[in-house]
């Protein structure tokens, strides 16, 4: 299944708040833009295999379930 990205769907605005929120003093142009395409990635892959397992479900309404669900299958999301 391929998956079409849309760019800065994230404002750059809230990468900022995240990195100064993780710690960092000052955060570069090209850092908050990296961080938002990253994101919006993941966000997009976990979104997809959301939306199968609720359509397995026999729904076509995506809910937090779906989201846990389908955050288990990533291992960058499961708090390891």
């Amino acid at each position: 299944m391929q998956i079409e990205m849309a760019r800065n769907i994230i404002p750059l605005a809230a990468m900022e708040k995240l990195l100064k929120k993780a710690g960092a003093d000052r955060v570069a142009e090209d850092a908050k833009s990296t961080l938002s395409e990253v994101l919006e990635e993941v966000g997009m892959k976990l979104g997809a295999r959301a939306k199968e397992l609720a359509e397995h479900s026999g729904r076509k309404t995506v809910r937090n379930v779906d989201i846990k669900l389908a955050q288990r299958d990533q291992p960058i999301m499961n708090n390891q």
